[in-house]
């Protein structure tokens, strides 16, 4: 049998709990925000100025999207303290004081926010940390990446255009990334490895393989989607720039490519790729993740112990927060 609590509608007493808990998780998050405020200016700093990154700037309204969608559940669960939860706090701080340390932004910002997650996870406990699961986990996606695979996707965008130009018909030599035709010397940019296109359909496709999908089979053949096209459509741009000079010229060629690559081309590719996953769609994203039932049936849940002094665990999660404070100065 599930524990009622678990289940039953929420009454004033959990109204009450979460509108305490809320407040605590809100004190945390100011004080930690204080503590890691240089890792999220330059993340701000990446997202507003760097074109790569600016998808993130819709990754926080979709996690309180995602919240929201969850607002039932969780209004039948109580909020409760959780010692593991500040495991977790502290390994995101080690994280975090590491990549300090060695002047590492990935590093630093990827502890920055395992490290809010760790005071969600201690603060409102178990069972709401399961409903939030998700949200939880994309969260990461707030963290710029992907400057690490540019050198690769350079080299795959220059072995898909190569072949398509040489296929043709144009006259091609090609040296790696640079590709040598009658129109002139093209050179396989950073700019144009089609690295931001990538990572925005990866956090696309991780959203609508959660919210949309159920079997597992249906989420990796959408993420492999998500991956394979974004590269395949990159090296097409490129070979279309390309076949495009050889009648236009080179810079007439390129300032098309900047309008077509940036407003129409990557545009319809996400709607042919969502356009077709469409159709096997398994359910709406309201009903996505666990139900507050299915929490309480879970193992891990029913194995439990008696919930900790939720004062307790907020105290510790202030008092771990503040130690690393201290000890990122001393590093």
């Amino acid at each position: 049998m599930l524990p009622e609590a678990a289940i039953d509608q929420p009454g004033q007493a959990e109204l009450g709990q979460w509108k305490s808990a809320c407040l605590r998780l809100a004190v945390a998050w100011a004080l930690l925000f204080a503590v890691t405020f240089a890792e999220w200016a330059e993340m701000a700093h990446q997202w507003w100025n760097i074109d790569t990154y600016s998808h993130i700037l819709l990754i926080p309204p979709i996690i309180a999207w995602l919240t929201w969608l969850r607002r039932a559940e969780l209004a039948r669960v109580s909020p409760q303290g959780w010692w593991p939860g500040a495991l977790w706090l502290v390994s995101g701080l080690g994280l975090w004081t590491v990549g300090r340390g060695l002047d590492i932004n990935l590093i630093a910002q990827t502890g920055t926010v395992t490290a809010f997650q760790g005071a969600v996870i201690a603060i409102l406990g178990l069972r709401a940390s399961l409903l939030l699961a998700f949200p939880l986990f994309y969260s990461f996606f707030l963290v710029p990446f992907g400057d690490e695979i540019i050198p690769q996707l350079q080299a795959i965008t220059a072995h898909i255009t190569t072949w398509l130009t040489i296929a043709s018909g144009i006259d091609t030599v090609s040296d790696g990334i640079y590709i040598d035709t009658p129109a002139g010397l093209f050179i396989v940019a950073e700019a144009c490895s089609g690295v931001k296109f990538l990572i925005a359909m990866v956090a696309l496709g991780v959203l609508v393989a959660h919210t949309c999908f159920m079997s597992w089979r249906s989420r990796a053949l959408l993420m492999l989607a998500c991956i394979v096209v974004p590269i395949i459509a990159n090296g097409i741009r490129a070979w279309a720039t390309i076949f495009i000079a050889q009648y236009i010229g080179a810079e007439a060629a390129g300032s098309f490519d900047h309008v077509v690559y940036g407003w129409f081309f990557f545009g319809i590719v996400i709607a042919m790729v969502l356009g077709v996953a469409w159709r096997w769609f398994e359910r709406d994203p309201e009903d996505a993740g666990f139900s507050a039932a299915q929490v309480a049936g879970l193992e891990l849940v029913q194995r439990q112990r008696a919930a900790p002094a939720t004062q307790l665990v907020f105290a510790a999660v202030l008092l771990i927060t503040s130690a690393f404070a201290v000890l990122a100065r001393l590093v």
